[in-house]
């Protein structure tokens, strides 16, 4: 991320009270719109319900990948993010609107502290510029930024049972898998490397040498063949994630369809510069983008769909429907 966004404090005596608390919500709206432009579009299509806990999650998302990003000791700021979200999670949040809008959502929606975690370890991944040897280590990365995040959405939408979770999963990682192939040559600027290090080496690519080197392998047919792999292995979690929808409540149906729409057609756009990742980063246009979206809202989920979702979950996302319980403790 090029930048850091810091909303302007709203300090209250009682955070929870009604003005406080939708000061804190426009704040963190304000950091949804600056920081993702997919993530805001599909977000429109969110029942009104919905709209002011997802911008309060995605914020701290926000927040807390700048902390540990822009760190000099990426180590340090993970303890200070595990301090924070003790805080959080007793209810006394930091005087900051992020903390605050998000300590609501969490004691709200029962979200597990472990779901959570996982998300910061995968930040504190990233800045530890951590290597994927195989499909199934790049999977648990995806689990942890991605799948994560659609574990909590979908515990915010209130459906809780774990094949319903499993499907957030696939969706989660599919899109993940989707960010990797569209930032090769961004990622590779930085010196990371996300694509599967043993898929290079078998078609002869030293993995250090492509990161350092990157531009010296536009037009290779075997980085494309690398790409197209990783896309395929994404089309088949959008596929298992669409059998999900049928268990989503109506209202929220439109939007998640939204975004795996937007980002399953980067998929294409990528496919269309014939996977090379040296041609550009890939996107979507916005006449297409609002294209999707009504294509999105106009759709309707059959009914079968769920009756045939596989109930199976990726290996490494198993340890996030574990950790949910089949009913939300009442707060009192």
């Amino acid at each position: 991320m090029s930048e850091r966004f810091t909303p302007a404090p709203v300090r209250s005596r009682d955070y929870h009270s009604g003005g406080a608390a939708r000061a804190d919500i426009e704040a963190c709206k304000q950091i949804l719109a600056a920081g993702s432009k997919s993530f805001a579009a599909a977000s429109l299509l969110l029942p009104k319900r919905m709209r002011g806990p997802a911008a309060a999650f995605y914020a701290f998302c926000r927040v807390a990948d700048d902390l540990v990003d822009f760190s000099d000791d990426p180590s340090a700021a993970v303890v200070e993010l595990a301090a924070r979200l003790d805080r959080i999670y007793a209810d006394t949040p930091d005087d900051d609107p992020v903390d605050r809008a998000f300590s609501r959502v969490v004691l709200d929606h029962a979200i597990p502290r472990v779901v959570v975690d996982a998300l910061i370890e995968g930040f504190e991944w990233d800045a530890d510029e951590r290597e994927y040897e195989t499909l199934p280590e790049l999977l648990g990365y995806c689990a942890r930024v991605a799948s994560a995040i659609g574990v909590v959405m979908t515990l915010l939408m209130g459906p809780r049972e774990a094949r319903t979770l499993a499907r957030a999963c696939d969706l989660g990682a599919a899109m993940q898998l989707t960010n990797i192939c569209r930032d090769v040559l961004e990622d590779a600027g930085r010196g990371r490397l996300y694509l599967p290090a043993a898929w290079l080496r078998e078609r002869g690519i030293d993995p250090v040498q492509f990161v350092a080197n990157v531009h010296d392998y536009a037009g290779d047919p075997r980085v494309a063949e690398v790409v197209e792999s990783l896309l395929r292995e994404a089309d088949e979690y959008y596929l298992r994630a669409d059998a999900g929808l049928a268990m989503l409540p109506r209202d929220c149906r439109p939007a998640i369809r939204a975004a795996s729409l937007i980002y399953s057609d980067i998929g294409r756009v990528i496919r269309a510069q014939a996977c090379d990742p040296i041609r550009g980063r890939a996107h979507t246009g916005k006449a297409r983008k609002l294209w999707l979206l009504v294509r999105a809202w106009a759709r309707r989920t059959p009914a079968s769909l769920a009756r045939h979702a596989d109930a199976s979950v990726i290996d490494a996302c198993a340890f996030l429907v574990d950790a949910i319980t089949p009913a939300p403790v009442a707060r009192p």
